[in-house]
């Protein structure tokens, strides 16, 4: 009976400290995954909802309800300017809408920098950057790069004409890297049809507008296009008639003066010089 205890107590403490082993590594294996959770929880980014685009908005389009969709954003890199709620877009309500000032993609968040204020039609001045103003460029198929121009391209302004005291016209680089905000009476960027156009309107600022001013009622303007990956601006570039040919100018040599001599002839308290041939 006794041995009968013995094995019963033995193997009941066998199984309390097999109990606490797996106890034991039950709460290990608990706290390592705690300590793992805690650990991706640290290194996940912080979002937070803003309003984004649903479908693709084209220049001008109206921006209703159905246009507006949440997504989860990262809150470290917020833009300047979203908006985080349907309130936020459409603070007089949904009737007063915005437009569409800058194509805005599918799944871009909505930036006021893109639209229009609440009720305010899409239009030239939501282009303009601050401090600039627009400026209309009279061009034809040979000066506006045979209708290749679309807004939102960037193009070097050259001037041709002549000045005072040069002999012949010269053509010569004013303003570069200068902004196309519209093409005659279009200021969509998604425009792709071709068209000769008669006028350009370009970005620039209260200098740049009174040179262009001066250098259109003086002279004739051209455009070249800039490409988009164009990032310094060009300086310095003149050229006229003699130089594109290779010719250069001449200074005339100028023949030496006669020597002429002198005698002094005094008479009546005065003197008078008289001319004579000079002597070798």
């Amino acid at each position: 009976m006794r041995a009968v205890f013995l094995l019963v107590l033995l193997l009941g403490l066998g199984l309390a400290g097999g109990a606490v082993y797996l106890a034991q590594d039950y709460m290990a294996a608990q706290d390592a995954a705690r300590q793992q959770l805690e650990a991706e929880r640290a290194q996940m980014v912080r979002t937070v909802t803003v309003m984004a685009a649903a479908n693709s908005l084209v220049y001008g389009q109206e921006i209703r309800r159905e246009d507006l969709k949440e997504i989860q954003y990262p809150e470290a890199s917020l833009p300047e300017g979203i908006f985080k709620t349907l309130e936020e877009v459409f603070p007089q309500g949904e009737s007063v809408l915005r437009y569409a000032i800058r194509p805005i993609e599918p799944n871009e968040p909505l930036m006021s920098i893109k639209t229009t204020e609440p009720g305010e039609i899409a239009g030239i001045s939501q282009l303009l950057s601050p401090g600039m103003n627009a400026f209309a460029v009279a061009v034809d198929a040979q000066r506006g790069v045979s209708g290749l121009l679309r807004p939102g391209d960037r193009v070097n302004v050259y001037w041709t004409g002549s000045v005072r005291g040069r002999g012949t016209d010269f053509t010569q680089l004013i303003e570069s890297n200068v902004r196309i905000i519209a093409i005659d009476q279009t200021s969509d960027q998604n425009f792709a049809g071709t068209r000769v156009a008669r006028t350009v309107t370009v970005e620039a600022t209260p200098q740049q507008v009174a040179a262009l001013t001066q250098a259109q009622n003086t002279g004739r303007i051209s455009l070249s296009l800039v490409s988009q990956d164009e990032q310094q601006t060009a300086q310095g570039i003149e050229i006229d008639t003699n130089s594109l040919l290779g010719i250069r100018e001449e200074t005339p040599v100028q023949a030496p003066e006669a020597r002429r001599c002198y005698i002094n002839q005094r008479g009546g308290g005065q003197i008078t010089q008289i001319e004579i041939p000079c002597r070798d």
